[in-house]
């Protein structure tokens, strides 16, 4: 079950969901908004290689905005820190967003019961669109489970985006074992 506005700002005040910084206006009846970060990165190498320690070049996004190309992939970052210690939450791009085109995950769309950190974007777009630093980006929607949880992401010793960091995060793919 998705949970409603009420049971989102119920969670928060219990603790279980955490949104900083938290603005009312933008809890939706069954989501909560989040924005796109200042910073936007993209990789060094043009072919990446799932077993290695591919690198990214970070930079900030002017105050004029930044011209997002086709073919290419950015890594971007919310503009929120969030924690979810009892729900599933599922980042999703805004139906404005999608409509100029823009994709904000490849497949990372569902974060783990444990998540807290900011949120990763794989950003890529159908046309060349002018993005800004603080524009709706994305939405949260949280989901109940059924069950107890055994281990939570931030106390998986496996986890590779526990490290809280307000600035995309390249993938961690070499990490695993293959």
């Amino acid at each position: 079950m998705i949970l409603t506005d009420q049971e989102i700002l119920n969670a928060m005040e219990k603790g279980d969901i955490k949104v900083s910084p938290f603005h009312r206006d933008c809890l939706g009846s069954n989501s909560y908004d989040v924005h796109l970060g200042s910073t936007l990165a993209t990789y060094t190498d043009q072919v990446l290689d799932a077993k290695k320690h591919n690198q990214i070049k970070s930079f900030e996004i002017p105050s004029e905005g930044f011209i997002l190309e086709p073919n290419f992939l950015y890594l971007g970052v919310t503009q929120e820190y969030t924690e979810t210690l009892k729900h599933v939450p599922f980042l999703e791009g805004k139906s404005s967003v999608g409509r100029l085109g823009i994709d904000i995950h490849a497949t990372a769309g569902k974060g783990d019961i444990g998540f807290c950190n900011y949120w990763t974007l794989e950003i890529s777009v159908k046309q060349p669109v002018r993005v800004y630093s603080g524009m709706p980006i994305g939405q949260l929607i949280y989901f109940e489970v059924k069950g107890e949880i055994l281990t939570p992401y931030n106390k998986k010793s496996s986890a590779k985006y526990n490290e809280k960091v307000a600035y995309p995060v390249e993938s961690m793919m070499w990490k695993n074992q293959f």
